[in-house]
C-alpha cells in the first residue's frame, strides 16, 4: 500500500521522475520504461522501486485532484451542482465511494487532516 502523502505543511517528496516514453517505443508490450534493457538485478530492483514509488505518488496526488473536483461539482452553491450518483457516474465509481471522495475532497479544501486516502474497494 502506498504511503500517505504528505500533509499541506510539509514537503513532498520528490520520486523518480516518469519519463514518457516514445509511442513507438510504447507500442511494443514488452517494452516498460527501459526496465527490461537493465540486466543487473540490483539496478533493474532499484530502478523498478523508483518507478513504484513514483506511480504511488502520482496516484495519491491526482486521488486528492479527483477528489477536490468531486466536492467542487457537489458544491450546493453550484446552480449546476451534480449529485454523487452523477458524480459517480461520469468518475465510473459507486455512489458511496462518490460520497466519501466528495467529503474528503472537502476536507482537503478546508486544510483538514485525516485519512488521506479512501478505498474504492
Amino acid at each position: 500500500m502506498a504511503e500517505p502523502t504528505p500533509r499541506r505543511n510539509e514537503p513532498r517528496l520528490r520520486p523518480a521522475p516518469l519519463l514518457f516514453e516514445p509511442a513507438e517505443v510504447a507500442a511494443d508490450p514488452e517494452h516498460f520504461f527501459d526496465l527490461e534493457s537493465i540486466d543487473d538485478p540490483r539496478a533493474l530492483l532499484a530502478r523498478a522501486t523508483e518507478l513504484t514509488q513514483a506511480f504511488r505518488a502520482a496516484t495519491d496526488r491526482a486521488v486528492e485532484f479527483q477528489a477536490m473536483a468531486a466536492a467542487q461539482l457537489a458544491d450546493p452553491r453550484r446552480f449546476d451542482r451534480l449529485t454523487p450518483a452523477d458524480i459517480a457516474a461520469q468518475a465510473e465509481w459507486t455512489e458511496d465511494y462518490a460520497k466519501k471522495m466528495v467529503e474528503f475532497g472537502r476536507d482537503l479544501m478546508r486544510g483538514v487532516e485525516g485519512p488521506r486516502h479512501v478505498d474504492p474497494v
